[in-house]
This record gives structure tokens, C-alpha cells and sequence, in this order.
């Protein structure tokens, strides 16, 4: 069985190494802290583990679960450890411009976004399960070997996940719709939420809030670490995607704002059309 190396070991890195260690793989697991080591080995998410790069000699496929912004610089620091066949992944949710540059440092690179997250981050809210069903997505090029994406795919498979592949900008443009601009969205809810003038008016419409504001702003009150790398990584699909979600809400303003409640209701039946087609899987 694949020897399976993991770089950071928080909320997907952790996961992934719970699934992978039922499975019977042998996974070392590397992370900066000494701490994280020690709770990785006691939780079972890795069957070794250290706190030195070095220690992916010998591994046959690596995933670098690290942030977004160290991705490339992660991947250039473990090449010269890595076996001459070893496959390298990653989990990053912004594609474009890290997959030519790691496909430059390693040629059995394959990209890859397992969607699946909680508002918490850290190995500590790490759990077995987590991938089941919800999308994974591979995103090769013209040159990625199909020896080293087939590797990968058998694994994400294995997790239980929705396989999906596409070009890394693609992938970029449609997370950008559907992962990225929420954020954005359910932080500027809160935020204009906070905005209310009345104190009185404020602590009334916290005490109301049930399920629709609670479904609406839950993403706006996750990780602020993980959305601004987001929007820094993936920023052209982001502003393209702020644009067009605010002349949709310009539309509904001026419909509101003019009395022109058959365009009020159009644009909510046209939604309620609309979404089941959004709800096939389910989104981290």
C-alpha cells in the first residue's frame, strides 16, 4: 500500500490523515509546531509524524494541506526530498495560479480542492468522514501525467467523496460563484446588520434571528484568515463575482423602490427555480 505524506495538519490535513489511517495506510504527517505533532499521533490522524519537511523522503504520494499563500513556497521547500516518482497534491480552494507553478517544480503534480470545511479550523475540530460526499475536485492540464492524476483519483475516491474535474480556471471562476463570493455576501449581511443605528432595534433583531439568518450569514462568521486569502487568491473572479451579485441587487432595489412588485416576484420565483439545481451536493 502507498506510503502517504501530509503537510499540515489542521481541519482538511487532519481529516484527510483519520480517513487514510483507516484505511491501513501508513501516513506521516508533518507540521510546524512540536504540539501538533504530539495531538496528531494521539488522535490517530497519522501513524508518524515530525516537524521537519525533510520527512517526506520516501513517501509515495504527498498532499500539502497548508494555507493557500505557502502552498507553492511549501512545495518548493520538500522537492528536492521528494522520491523521483512521488506524486504531489494539493488542497487548495484557488487553482489558477498554483497549479502551473508547483507543475513547474514537480512534474507529477495534481491539482486538487477536497470542498468540505467547518466554520472552526485546526486539527482539533478534524474528523474521520469528512469528505463523504461532497466534492473533490482534480484539476490537471495538458500536463500532468495521467499515471499521477489516476493515484490521486483513487485516493479522493476512496475518501467517499464527488469526484470532479476540470481546468484550473474554471475551477476558479465557479468557486468564485459558489464558495468565495458567500463569504463576502454573508460578511457584509453581519456587518450591515451591525450597522443599525438603534441599540434597542439591534439587540431585537439579534434575539429574532433563527434559521434564515442564522443559513444566510453562516459562512460571514467563519475563519477571517481563510476568506481574505480567498478573495487575495482568486481576486479577478471575486470582483467579477461582487459586480454582478450587486446588479442583481441593484434590480431588486429599484423593483422595491418603484412599487414594481411583479418584478419583486418574478426575481423570487425565478430563485426558487433556480436553486435545486445547486443543492445535487453538498458544499462545504
Amino acid at each position: 500500500m502507498e506510503r502517504i505524506a501530509i503537510i499540515g495538519l489542521g481541519l482538511i490535513g487532519g481529516s484527510l490523515g483519520l480517513d487514510l489511517t483507516r484505511q491501513g495506510y501508513a501516513v506521516r504527517g508533518i507540521a510546524r509546531r512540536a504540539a501538533t505533532v504530539e495531538a496528531a499521533l494521539a488522535m490517530g490522524a497519522v501513524t508518524e509524524a515530525s516537524t521537519d519537511l525533510a520527512a517526506v523522503a520516501g513517501a509515495d504520494v504527498v498532499f500539502i494541506c497548508t494555507p493557500i499563500d505557502v502552498t507553492v513556497a511549501t512545495a518548493a521547500a520538500i522537492a528536492p526530498h521528494l522520491d523521483a516518482e512521488a506524486v504531489l497534491t494539493d488542497v487548495a480552494s484557488v487553482k489558477g495560479k498554483i497549479v502551473p507553478a508547483i507543475a513547474a517544480l514537480w512534474p507529477n503534480f495534481v491539482g486538487g480542492h477536497p470542498m468540505a470545511g467547518k466554520a472552526e479550523a485546526g486539527l482539533a475540530v478534524a474528523e474521520a468522514g469528512l469528505f463523504q460526499g461532497r466534492p473533490y475536485v482534480l484539476t490537471p492540464t495538458e500536463a500532468t501525467k495521467p499515471a499521477a492524476l489516476e493515484r490521486v483519483r483513487a485516493i479522493a475516491a476512496s475518501l467517499g467523496a464527488n469526484l470532479c474535474q476540470c481546468h484550473p480556471d474554471q475551477h476558479d471562476r465557479a468557486v468564485a460563484w459558489i464558495s468565495h463570493l458567500p463569504v463576502m455576501v454573508s460578511s457584509s449581511l453581519i456587518l450591515a446588520c451591525q450597522g443599525e443605528a438603534d441599540p434597542a432595534i439591534l439587540a431585537l433583531a439579534q434575539t429574532l434571528a433563527s434559521s434564515g439568518f442564522q443559513d444566510t450569514s453562516r459562512v460571514g462568521g467563519g475563519v477571517p484568515e481563510l476568506g481574505m486569502l480567498m478573495a487575495r487568491h482568486n481576486r479577478a473572479a471575486v470582483l467579477d463575482a461582487i459586480a454582478q451579485y450587486q446588479q442583481q441587487l441593484e434590480q431588486v432595489r429599484n423593483a422595491i423602490a418603484t412599487e414594481d412588485w411583479d418584478a419583486v416576484h418574478n426575481t423570487l420565483r425565478q430563485s426558487q427555480t433556480a436553486r435545486p439545481a445547486y443543492l445535487k451536493t453538498t458544499q462545504g
